[in-house]
């Protein structure tokens, strides 16, 4: 796995914040059930997030969570070592603890290579750029299909 289910969970909840409209706020347990992740654990993550800056909370009855910045400047690599730490994508693919450039694993070579695509599709890729996506999805999927001409 590239990143953490944490990491997973947390940029599924911010691409759906990132379709809120300006000042609105989301609960958990909405944004919960509309991304299909569990409650208890994405309150946490949404609080980690918070404290990180990421996001904006307020309590109340219309309260919740928001993003405190534009869904464009919150790239995916951010968010991945924000929740599975920094460095990440820098250690061995092998597990091997002394792999490096001088004492180089099996894999090494072709991980490096790998990596700095991983890196730079993360870099790249920003939380508008996924939700921007993902509505277009949305929006094909919910079009009507039009029918054959063919009759059988």
């Amino acid at each position: 796995m590239l990143y953490s289910r944490s990491a997973e969970y947390a940029i599924r909840s911010l691409v759906h914040l990132a379709g809120l409209a300006d000042g609105e706020y989301a609960m958990v347990k909405d944004i919960a059930a509309e991304t299909s992740i569990p409650p208890h654990f994405l309150a946490k993550i949404l609080q980690d997030l918070a404290r990180q800056g990421f996001l904006q909370s307020s309590k109340g009855p219309h309260g919740g969570f928001r993003l405190r910045q534009p869904p464009s400047a919150l790239s995916m690599f951010k968010i991945v070592e924000t929740m599975d730490g920094a460095g990440r994508f820098e250690r061995c693919i092998g597990g091997s603890p002394e792999c490096n450039d001088q004492t180089a694993c099996g894999m090494h070579d072709s991980w490096i290579a790998l990596r700095s695509r991983i890196i730079d599709y993360l870099e790249g890729t920003s939380i508008a750029d996924l939700a921007n996506a993902l509505g277009e999805k949305r929006r094909l999927l919910a079009r009507p299909r039009r029918r054959s001409a063919r009759t059988e």
